[in-house]
């Protein structure tokens, strides 16, 4: 225990009001200060732990003794008086052992919380400084994260990002602002597709064309809590040095020129 003013200040204030009880008021009855015995016990548990509430309670019951020895010609207790002043130190001692312990677990989870949040801010920063697009969705596929370079993929204001949007807010941003290198009678299947991949968690790499020359290699990780982490890994060099042109009419009938049954997704979505 350190002994500085929150651990002090149980013991000195239960010491004083027994003094004051002893020196003013001798016809008192010897409980009539354990409401303010315990209180006191409690307060000071809850400023400093076990130790100075326990502290606290030996000095009350101490009081309590000497108090009703105050009203006594002779030595000696009743048996009333004897279980009045046992059930004092029971109070007392119990007092301080639970606000001891709930101070304690308290501080340990305040302990635990702030090293989680200094762990969640360093990753947070760290993943800042990649150059692969990390956004974090959870069950309800909703952003709780989205990294520096995403944001900066796929121009996306950092308030959007803040407000936690839905992945298909994310995915109608990109629309909007034209960046997928795709025919605008495309699009709709290729968002279709994506949403597809996050709710079912398939970890299918998906290349994505940006139309600034950028080429991103998609992937969806699912979770354990039932949430997606997506990524989004800059391939362009890898990918627009080995195109091969002629084969450009066999990748264009590999797409869905239909996509109806995705396009279903797209509705439950919005």
């Amino acid at each position: 225990m350190r002994f500085g003013w929150r651990a002090m200040s149980g013991p000195v204030l239960t010491a004083a009001i027994a003094l004051l009880a002893i020196l003013l008021d001798r016809d008192a009855p010897a409980l009539s200060l354990a409401p303010l015995f315990v209180g006191i016990v409690a307060l000071a548990g809850s400023l400093s732990g076990f130790a100075s509430a326990l502290g606290s309670a030996v000095i009350a019951v101490i009081g309590a003794v000497l108090l009703a020895l105050g009203h006594r010609a002779a030595l000696g207790f009743a048996a009333s008086e004897l279980v009045q002043l046992s059930l004092l130190a029971l109070t007392t001692t119990g007092t301080a052992a639970v606000t001891g312990l709930v101070r304690e677990r308290l501080l340990d989870a305040f302990a635990a919380e702030r090293r989680n949040h200094a762990t969640a801010a360093r990753l947070s920063a760290a993943l800042d400084q990649v150059d692969i697009g990390i956004v974090l969705l959870d069950a309800e596929t909703r952003a709780e994260f989205i990294n520096r370079a995403f944001r900066k993929y796929f121009a996306l204001p950092d308030e959007m990002a803040e407000d936690k949007p839905p992945f298909i807010a994310l995915m109608y941003h990109g629309r909007d602002t034209g960046a997928f290198e795709l025919p605008q009678d495309e699009l709709g299947v290729f968002i279709a597709q994506r949403m597809e991949m996050v709710r079912t968690g398939d970890a299918t790499p998906i290349n994505i064309a940006l139309r600034n020359g950028k080429v991103l290699r998609f992937v969806c990780t699912a979770l354990p809590d039932g949430g997606r982490m997506l990524s989004y890994t800059p391939v362009t060099d890898l990918v627009r040095h080995t195109d091969a042109p002629e084969r450009a009419d066999y990748y264009r009938s590999l797409r869905d020129p239909t996509g109806q049954k995705l396009i279903r997704h797209l509705g439950v979505a919005e």
